[in-house]
């Protein structure tokens, strides 16, 4: 605090975004002190899927030089220990049927189609009730690149860490399988990366239209006797040749662990349960509250960034749901918490690497530095000059859903990395997952 010994702490405890408490305490205290508060919360208790906050704002009372009185000098906010009850598991009227054709396998009911193809590796449709969910085909893929940020570059990343952008395309699957449990249908696609690693995604399809999603990031020094797949895929996955990329890739971070996909442009009303109302990083969103935010696709794009480059994260996210204004949407829940992007452009958009049609940012101070451009040298290491107005909207969402994404760093631009506990190490094994849940 300042030399100001009176201020006013307005607190407000919320369920789940809804205000269920709230009040105002007076204050004196002197610079340096401290002193114990006590609050009311009789009458809060457990319940399924509500998890509580109390939001604290200190206000000034008396004004003082450049500080007037009832200005905020602080902030804070606190998870209240009141553990949320478990949800019921999701049950669904019907009966779920899969065929396969060449290589589309169709997993289907009266009510809905989810469509998997094992040569690209994409959920190519997601229909329920008559609505296709995902543009032009584009659906659930993995997912481990971001567009690499202005720190990325200053400390290598883009190149250092390019196998996960080459992971995030021309997907290798090394075995899909269907299996029916109960009235569901269980659809496994094991995914062989870049790195050597696997990626394992099993979609538990109800004759709803509801989908769990449970996926695995295997440790790039993975042993065979440590992974329990199919025969298909050990034998993909541990042939002679890929243990040397494994070692190499076990020693870097991953930009991000998740998955992408689109939906109709149209689809761009967002409403969420995390961290805002601005994006945030995991390392650097102690500003920002969880709580339930309103806004849209359009708005979630943050242009204020010089050069274009990732932007409009939220992370600490319990749901997100995307739906047409006034119309059907797509809510996703996380199994746990889920970092979330959803903006009208794709990931490639604001990659520098992927503008090819722009110079790049050549250190030209000499007459050798400019007569000795080299082209295969500078890519993925010398940024491109791409600018906001090379950004327009498409006609699409794009949706990125992360376990998490790696931090982005800041005590400087020209070398610093995030810091360990704000990165997802390769050699590690992770496990999340999500369920998309048509609404309305």
């Amino acid at each position: 605090f300042t030399n100001l010994k009176k201020y006013m702490i307005s607190y407000t405890v919320k369920a789940n975004g809804k205000t269920v408490k709230g009040g105002k305490i007076s204050l004196d205290i002197e610079p340096q002190g401290s002193k114990e508060l006590n609050i009311n919360l009789n009458g809060l208790k457990p319940k399924a899927g509500t998890e509580y906050f109390a939001d604290f704002v200190v206000t000034t009372t008396e004004p003082e030089p450049l500080i007037p009185a009832g200005h905020d000098i602080a902030s804070e906010q606190f998870r209240l220990p009141i553990e949320p009850l478990a949800v019921a598991g999701h049950k669904a009227s019907g009966k779920t049927t899969a065929s396969t054709d060449g290589d589309v396998i169709t997993v289907s009911s009266p009510r809905m189609q989810f469509v998997f193809n094992k040569k690209s590796g994409l959920v190519t449709s997601y229909k329920v009730n008559g609505t296709e969910y995902f543009a032009e085909g584009f659906g659930i893929q993995p997912n481990f690149w971001r567009a690499p940020t202005d720190n990325d570059y200053g400390n290598g990343e883009p190149k250092r860490e390019q196998i996960w952008k080459q992971s995030s395309k021309n997907f290798n699957v090394a075995d899909v399988t269907t299996e029916s449990d109960g009235n569901k249908t269980v659809l496994t696609a094991n995914y062989l990366l870049a790195a050597g690693n696997l990626y394992i995604m099993k979609y538990t399809i109800y004759p709803d239209g509801v989908v769990h999603t449970d996926i695995t990031f295997t440790s790039t020094d993975m042993k065979a006797a440590d992974t329990e797949v199919s025969e298909a895929t050990l034998m993909a996955t541990f042939t002679p040749g890929q243990d040397a990329q494994r070692l190499a890739s076990s020693k870097l971070n991953v930009p991000r662990i998740g998955v992408r996909f689109r939906l109709p442009s149209d689809m761009n009303q967002v409403e969420y349960f995390g961290r805002g109302p601005g994006e945030n990083y995991i390392d650097r969103n102690a500003s920002s509250f969880v709580d339930l935010y309103r806004t849209t696709a359009d708005q979630m794009y943050v242009n204020n960034y010089v050069r274009p480059q990732e932007n409009g994260h939220r992370t600490d996210t319990r749901w997100v749901e995307l739906s047409r204004k006034g119309g059907k949407g797509l809510l996703i829940r996380a199994d746990h918490t889920i970092g979330f992007n959803a903006l009208r452009n794709s990931v490639e958009d604001f990659d520098s690497e992927e503008t090819v049609n722009r110079p790049r940012q050549w250190t030209n101070f000499t007459s050798e530095e400019v007569a000795n451009h080299d082209e295969e040298k500078a890519k993925n290491v010398i940024r491109r000059m791409t600018h906001i107005n090379d950004i327009t909207p498409r006609n699409f969402v794009e949706v990125c859903i992360d376990m998490k994404q790696q931090g982005v760093a800041g005590y400087d631009s020209w070398g610093d990395r995030p810091l360990p506990e704000h990165t997802l190490p390769a050699n590690k094994e992770y496990h999340w997952g999500f369920t998309l849940v048509p609404t309305k």
